[in-house]
Order: structure tokens, then C-alpha cells, then sequence
């Protein structure tokens, strides 16, 4: 079946995982439509309230994470382990509390129960934040989660911080947290004066780990300065089979010991377009692909250096067959080369890039893409 996904600290918080694991193994100008004063608006302490008040009386309906089989990469620093698949939330979870979201809480149900620890957000996207928070807190996984989260913030004059700091109080509380594991410099906007920020927070306990990140290629030198130069834990970057520049210079550079995750694996829905009534070819079940999401998630987490990639979605079945990533093996360099030489053969993929975001999707939450809706 094609899948239609949109696409979008020295210890670990969970020894429980740690110990069950056995096998190693333009964004940002859409972003400013958004308007952070009227996301910040909707999201009342009211609502706050209402939703914990839900959460406390909703019993855990996860059944345990099952993470025994699967492949796992390691944090460069710490030697901590995490899932190579992880959750995407941008546009995906962006629904608000009057719309049907009982399908995202499905969504985090089965993604836990296939063994997903990684969920990226950030106060940017809507309410996505505030539904990870209340979809955790209501399946019990509050603290079991790995939370990659982002901070963009400017102050009001050089040098304040107190802007990054209510976004920090802010997202503490909507995700019913004393800690975020992962505190990212969103899209390098002020990296300069937060980042130095962000490693006071990891110094101080609030978070575990500090990081850069940014999709457009035009900022990849200086994402690679940042790693080279920044005393980076992550980099978030944009990696997929289609989009590969990374591979050159960025991947080498964080592979001596920054952790990376992927943004975009999917190319926002376009690569499943492509392939729509495609099938698979013969070798991808060599490496135990399934379906199409399979083999361009496997395609981006078999690099060496990568860490997690974090797909979006908002289906359930599909959120399964992006799990099914995590098992068998992955395809060696020689196998990747001949992938990528079969989606160079089809009609299409060399325009990819011109095409727009999200084809055949529509989302109603706080964020508006522009129309006509992003390309690149």
C-alpha cells in the first residue's frame, strides 16, 4: 500500500528503554505567517486547565513499547540510544481543540506501541505542542517520551533573552514537563545570543541536550559552522532520497560527534505523489521494505551519521508503516546507490523540488501555508 504521509543529557529518562533495547544499528517564511501573538492567544490557561483536568481522569490505553527488535542509534555524546524513527508534528498535529484529533492521539498510540520515543515540535507549530503534551499526558507517557523541542526568539532589544524564556515556561507547561530532553535554536534566528542561552538551560537541569536546525539548503554552510564551531549536541537538517546535499559536507562533519535528525524524509507528501501506483521495485525486499515509506525512510536513517528521522503524518496506518522501518536490516552503501538510481528513472523526480508542498492535503489548524503553497 502507498503511503500518503504529509511531511512533514549523560543519563537517559527511561532505563527501562535503555535496558530493552538489544540491536544497534522556504519553512521559516511559512512559519512567519503564523503570527505568534495569535497562537499564543488561543491557547488559554483555560484550555490548559481543561485539558489537564481530561488528561487526569483518561486512563493509559498504550500497550508496552516494543523495543526489543529494533534499530536504534546513538547519541555521539552520551552513548544514549534512541529509535531511528521518530514523529514529525508540523502542520500534522496543528488542530484545534473544537476539530477531531482523536485520530492524532491515535497516531501517538501506535507510534509508542511500534517502539517511537522521538517526537519533535515546537511552539510555533499552532497547537501542535499543546496536543503532544495532552496526548502524551493522557496515554502516560508524559515522561517516557524523547521531546525534541525549538525555541525562535528575537527579544526586544540586543541581547534579551526574557522572550526565549517565556517560550521555555511555556512549553513546560504545555507539555506537563520539568525538562525537555532536546532545546533547538529554531531555523538559526538569534543562534548567535540563544544558543549560549540554551547551554545555560542545559547547565542548569531544564534541558538535556542543546541544538541548531534549519530545512533550506541556502543555510546548510552555515548549519556546517555550527557543527564544526558550536559544540552542538543535534542538528536538525532536511534529509530525504530526493534532497541529498548534505550528504557532501554536513553528514561528515556531524558524524565526528553531533547527533542528527531529519526533517522532511518525505519531501512534504511529494516523494509519495511520485510513486503514487508505482510499485515497489524487486530488491527493496533485500532489506525488508514494505512499502514506500519504508524504503525512503530506510534509505535516510542507513547514513552513518544519522540519528532519527521524524516523519509526519496524521493517519494511524501510516504512522505503522513508518514504523515498520525500525525492523529488518538496512541497505549498505552499494544498495543505496542503486535506490537512488531507480528513483532517478522515474518521471518526475529530478522536478520534485519544483513542485508545491503538501499535495492533496489540507489543514485547518493555526498555521496557514500560503497560496500558492511552498515549493523547494
Amino acid at each position: 500500500m502507498t503511503n500518503s504521509n504529509p511531511q512533514d543529557d549523560a543519563t537517559p529518562n527511561n532505563n527501562a528503554f535503555r535496558l530493552a533495547i538489544r540491536r544497534k544499528v522556504s519553512r521559516r517564511s511559512v512559519l512567519g505567517l503564523l503570527g505568534f501573538g495569535a497562537a499564543t492567544a488561543a491557547l488559554t490557561p483555560t484550555f490548559l486547565k481543561t485539558a489537564q483536568a481530561q488528561n487526569q481522569t483518561q486512563p493509559s490505553q498504550t500497550a508496552p513499547n516494543q523495543s526489543s527488535q529494533i534499530i536504534t542509534k546513538e547519541i555521539p555524546r552520551t552513548k544514549e540510544q534512541l529509535p531511528a524513527i521518530g514523529l514529525g508534528t508540523f502542520m500534522t498535529f496543528d488542530a484545534l481543540s473544537n476539530q477531531p484529533r482523536a485520530h492524532l492521539q491515535q497516531v501517538m498510540r501506535r507510534f509508542w506501541d511500534a517502539g517511537g520515543r522521538v517526537v519533535d515540535t515546537s511552539l510555533l507549530y499552532g497547537m501542535s505542542e499543546v496536543n503532544v503534551g495532552e496526548f502524551a499526558r493522557t496515554l502516560g507517557l508524559t515522561n517516557d517520551l524523547f521531546i525534541t523541542n525549538k525555541t525562535w526568539a528575537t527579544g526586544e532589544y540586543l541581547g534579551d533573552s526574557s522572550q526565549a524564556q517565556r517560550q521555555l515556561e511555556q512549553s513546560l507547561k504545555r507539555l506537563f514537563r520539568d525538562r525537555i530532553d532536546v532545546m533547538q535554536v529554531h531555523s538559526l534566528v538569534n543562534v548567535d545570543a540563544i544558543l549560549p542561552l540554551l547551554k545555560a538551560w542545559k547547565a542548569e537541569g531544564r534541558i538535556r541536550y542543546v541544538g541548531v536546525t534549519h530545512h533550506d539548503p541556502l543555510y546548510f554552510a552555515a548549519l556546517e559552522r555550527w557543527i564544526e564551531n558550536g559544540d552542538l549536541d543535534f542538528v536538525q537538517l532536511r534529509y530525504s532520497i530526493r534532497q541529498r546535499g548534505v550528504e557532501d559536507r554536513i553528514l561528515p562533519a556531524a558524524a565526528r560527534g553531533t547527533a542528527v535528525l531529519a526533517n522532511m524524509p518525505f519531501e512534504k507528501a511529494r516523494l509519495f505523489e511520485l510513486v503514487k501506483g508505482q510499485p515497489l521495485p524487486d530488491f527493496a525486499s533485500d532489506f525488508g521494505c514494505e512499502n514506500w515509506a519504508q524504503f525512503f525512510l530506510k534509505y535516510v536513517i542507513s547514513h552513518p551519521a544519522l540519528t532519527c528521522a521524524i516523519p509526519a503524518t496524521t493517519n494511524p496506518d501510516h504512522v505503522a508503516e513508518n514504523m515498520g522501518a525500525l525492523r529488518g536490516s538496512l541497505p549498505d552503501a552499494s544498495m543505496r546507490a542503486r535506490m537512488v538510481k531507480h528513483m532517478e528513472s522515474l518521471p518526475g523526480f529530478d522536478n520534485l523540488l519544483q513542485t508545491p508542498w503538501y499535495p492533496g492535503k489540507h489543514f485547518s489548524g493555526l498555521v496557514r501555508l500560503p497560496n500558492p503553497r511552498p515549493i523547494g
